[in-house]
């Protein structure tokens, strides 16, 4: 970066974004420095692009054109560059200029009584729309392949973690910390494109699955958002978040802001969280520690990843969280309940069964969320599942007739 320009827009301008003089501003600006690139911190429109471009006689990209590049570099896996392309044509769609002048539209025929033919632009159009359905239409093959992966870790009753956060937070180091799974991190924005996912034993809740997700930033790209709908579905259904902090940033409040505003357009806003605040041996004199939840909000947990330091706080801290989050118990169903039995299997609810003459023993092990529906069913089953569930609840027998 050879240099930097600011100003306050209050409304933006239909044609350059900025006002005609700060424009003019711009592109004497970008004379005098000999810059061959102009990077946009917000959002343009195709026309603003096209516009700033002519004037300054320089390449323009703005917020979303310079994310979705950061993201192509990164791409490492199918899915992952799947989505990109996808995304980068979406935006490139809106953005198709007539660059082919030296072509007219050709007549087809020399009586001249057909119509006109498809001019290049067109032609591109068409091809970019082709290319688009393809492109849609592997990445629903992929998404439903994940699918039946996450209905397969329901069944087997293991709870999902997820990490979520601003970009270069320290999930992937967190992750490594945590699991010993070795997955590429860097101090770099958006090193993580593609969800990986590890078994952790050994808390006291028991096994559970964390998977690390692709990190956010402000004012993401919708279609971004959309082209990576399946990655995000492993934030968006997981048991419990661990939204990772970068403790040092002196901007965290906001980043935080900016990380709920992306949970709340997925639909993830309302699932439990715990803040982990990641690389507290950047601050002189702050130790690890675990702060209980309050009014204001969930706990919080001060680690740094790279150090290994709070990790054990943090497991405890998740075992915590997940133990309210989750049931598990025994039911005792007599042999006429057999139409809640299979209910609880469709719903991946049961852990282990065991069958006698009176009925059948169902040990649950499961996320309340999964549970909590069932109370709804008709014919009495759902008022006894949950006044069984309930704390002290009778779970046999006696409490359904």
């Amino acid at each position: 970066m050879v240099g930097t320009l600011t100003a306050r827009v209050e409304r933006p301008n239909p044609r350059f974004f900025v006002g005609s003089g700060k424009a003019e501003e711009l592109k004497e600006h970008r004379l005098a420095l000999e810059a061959d690139l102009i990077l946009v911190n917000h959002a343009l429109s195709p026309v603003q692009e096209r516009n700033l471009e002519k004037l300054t006689e320089c390449r323009v990209v703005d917020r979303t054109g310079l994310i979705l590049d950061i993201f192509a570099q990164r791409a490492r896996s199918h899915e992952g560059k799947l989505q990109v392309e996808l995304a980068q044509l979406k935006h490139m769609s809106t953005r198709l200029v007539r660059g082919w002048t030296h072509l007219e539209r050709q007549r087809g025929g020399a009586i001249g009584l057909r119509g006109p033919g498809e001019t290049q632009l067109e032609i591109d159009r068409r091809l970019l729309g082709e290319r688009v359905k393809q492109l849609q239409k592997r990445l629903d093959k992929v998404e439903t392949q994940r699918s039946q992966a996450r209905r397969a870790r329901e069944r087997s009753a293991l709870p999902v973690v997820a990490l979520v956060g601003y970009t270069n937070a320290g999930k992937s180091t967190l992750f490594n910390a945590l699991t010993g799974a070795g997955v590429y991190a860097a101090d770099q924005l958006f090193a993580t494109l593609d969800p990986t996912l590890r078994r952790i034993d050994g808390l006291a809740c028991g096994p559970v699955v964390l998977a690390d997700t692709v990190g956010f930033i402000r004012d993401l790209p919708h279609d971004l958002v959309a082209a990576f709908r399946s990655t995000l579905a492993e934030a968006r259904e997981a048991d419990l978040l661990l939204h990772v902090i970068d403790a040092s940033d002196p901007e965290r409040d906001s980043r935080v802001a900016d990380v709920a505003a992306v949970l709340e357009e997925i639909g993830a806003g309302t699932l439990p969280q715990l803040l982990v605040f990641n690389k507290i041996d950047r601050i002189e004199g702050l130790a690890a520690r675990v702060d209980a939840p309050d009014r204001d909000g969930p706990a919080r947990v001060w680690v740094s990843a790279r150090d290994g330091v709070g990790l054990d706080g943090l497991r405890g801290a998740i075992a915590a969280a997940l133990s309210v989050e989750r049931i598990r118990c025994t039911l005792e169903l007599p042999v006429g309940a057999g139409r809640l039995r299979a209910r609880l299997h469709a719903q991946g609810l049961v852990a282990a069964e065991r069958a006698d003459e009176q009925g059948w023993q169902i040990e649950i092990d499961a996320p309340r969320a999964l549970v909590e529906p069932l109370f709804g069913l008709a014919g009495g089953d759902g008022e006894w599942l949950r006044a069984a569930l309930e704390p002290g609840g009778k779970q046999g027998l006696e409490a359904r007739e």
